[in-house]
């Protein structure tokens, strides 16, 4: 293993928040890095106002500074190759190359993995054409899936339960409401279950399971409203007992794993699947290849293991000597999010009382902040993590309420049932 590295981590949400927390953590860390950032990375690591599209900017930065590992923690950079760049100019770092982050980038290019490789998933069709796509629509009816093949920063799927509401999403995605990612369409049947998320440590050849999460993506209680980037999470997944963990991986992640070695895309990183758990069990809804936002946060809480020493072990293909630990607890996040997310919502708004929130024992993780004459202020939709341990879900989802209410910020809202299943399973 390596000595003390310099350590850069690219993004500035929660998710980064809680992975630059946890970095600092390892003895592996001499300093670490953000670009760009925001208020809450800022008290972990040095901010960096680098512009992340501009991968030469990037390893120039990294060439001066000098960086010995980066981290990258959203899926843009993935998926436009910026792990390959970075090691092109012999710069170590952790997450697959854009070829093997077409897994998130593109949905058709995971179906047809799963058809080549017999994972369970959903029937699908691709379509490049509206007029095709709504003659099938026709044939097939409601309800169905309708999904925008490219990244659309969570947004561009639909589960239509109406054929008015299938056409709609079709028509969207031809018209441009996604861009280039709604060029191409799939759609898939619909599957009945409950949804869960497994993540898995990948280094090319071997999968270490990397935890469970359940999220909650609607902005209201009682999963009611528009579609969000999520509204909270908690970890371990009550509904994934020891055995549907088992399929799921032996299933889904190992066949996937050599799929992908098999295409000469060996997958280096962190596996996401969305899961629904159906009555033939767990099927693959979707892949990401980078920790999922909010379930990062709940992840990060849990984890007992140096994660620097994990990455770097995925990086340089040693995970069989690996074993990931966890802490019994149960962690859950609520996020608290601007008034008017997902839609329009004044930014620059004041927080205050964190400090008072953290005294309970939780952690607030920033996503959306910034500083402003020495001000803490609201600068995006999704804004804090406020993140508690309990002894099972009903104890994590109190404290973590308990330190939402510490928190001062008139423009701010948060759902108050996060965990509402998994508490009426405990009782």
């Amino acid at each position: 293993m390596a000595g003390r590295l310099n350590i850069l981590l690219i993004g500035s949400g929660g998710r980064e928040h809680a992975l630059a927390w946890k970095i600092v953590q390892s003895p592996l860390c001499a300093k670490l890095w953000c670009a760009p950032g925001n208020a809450g990375i800022a008290q972990q690591a040095e901010c960096v106002g680098l512009d992340v599209t501009d991968h030469a900017a990037i390893i120039e930065f990294c060439r001066e500074t000098p960086i010995d590992f980066v981290v990258v923690g959203p899926e843009a950079p993935l998926v436009a190759g910026m792990v390959d760049d970075l090691e092109a100019a012999g710069i170590k770092a952790f997450g697959p190359s854009a070829g093997a982050a077409q897994l998130e980038g593109s949905k058709g290019f995971t179906k047809d993995l799963c058809a080549e490789f017999d994972i369970p998933t959903a029937a699908y069709r691709r379509f490049t054409q509206a007029g095709e796509a709504l003659a099938y629509l026709e044939e097939t009816g409601a309800p169905v899936v309708i999904k925008a093949d490219g990244l659309a920063a969570g947004k561009g799927v639909t589960v239509a339960m109406t054929l008015e509401e299938a056409k709609a999403a079709v028509e969207a995605c031809f018209d441009g409401a996604y861009g280039e990612a709604g060029a191409e369409v799939v759609i898939e049947a619909y599957l009945e279950g409950e949804e869960a998320s497994l993540f898995a440590l990948c280094d090319g050849r071997t999968a270490v399971l990397f935890g469970t999460a359940q999220d909650h993506k609607r902005v209201g209680d009682g999963d009611t409203g528009p579609n969000t980037g999520g509204m909270g999470a908690y970890s371990p997944a009550p509904v994934l007992d020891q055995k549907l963990i088992d399929e799921a991986m032996t299933e889904i992640i190992v066949p996937t794993l050599a799929g992908m070695h098999a295409r000469g895309i060996p997958f280096v990183g962190i596996l996401y699947a969305g899961l629904m758990i159906t009555e033939n069990g767990p099927e693959l809804i979707e892949y990401n290849v980078r920790f999922g936002d909010p379930e990062c946060q709940v992840l990060m809480t849990r984890l007992k293991s140096d994660l620097v020493e994990l990455m770097l072990a995925s990086v340089e293909g040693e995970l069989l000597a690996h074993e990931p630990q966890w802490s019994d607890e149960t962690a859950l996040t609520v996020v608290m999010a601007s008034k008017g997310y997902p839609g329009s919502y004044g930014k620059n708004t004041p927080i205050a009382g964190i400090a008072a929130a953290e005294a309970t024992g939780a952690m607030v993780f920033h996503a959306g902040t910034a500083l402003k004459d020495g001000q803490l202020v609201a600068t995006g939709g999704r804004v804090l993590n406020v993140t508690a341990l309990g002894s099972g879900v009903g104890e994590a989802q109190r404290r973590a309420y308990a330190a939402v209410d510490a928190i001062d910020w008139p423009n701010g809202f948060c759902r108050r049932d996060i965990g509402w299943r998994a508490i009426a399973r405990e009782s």
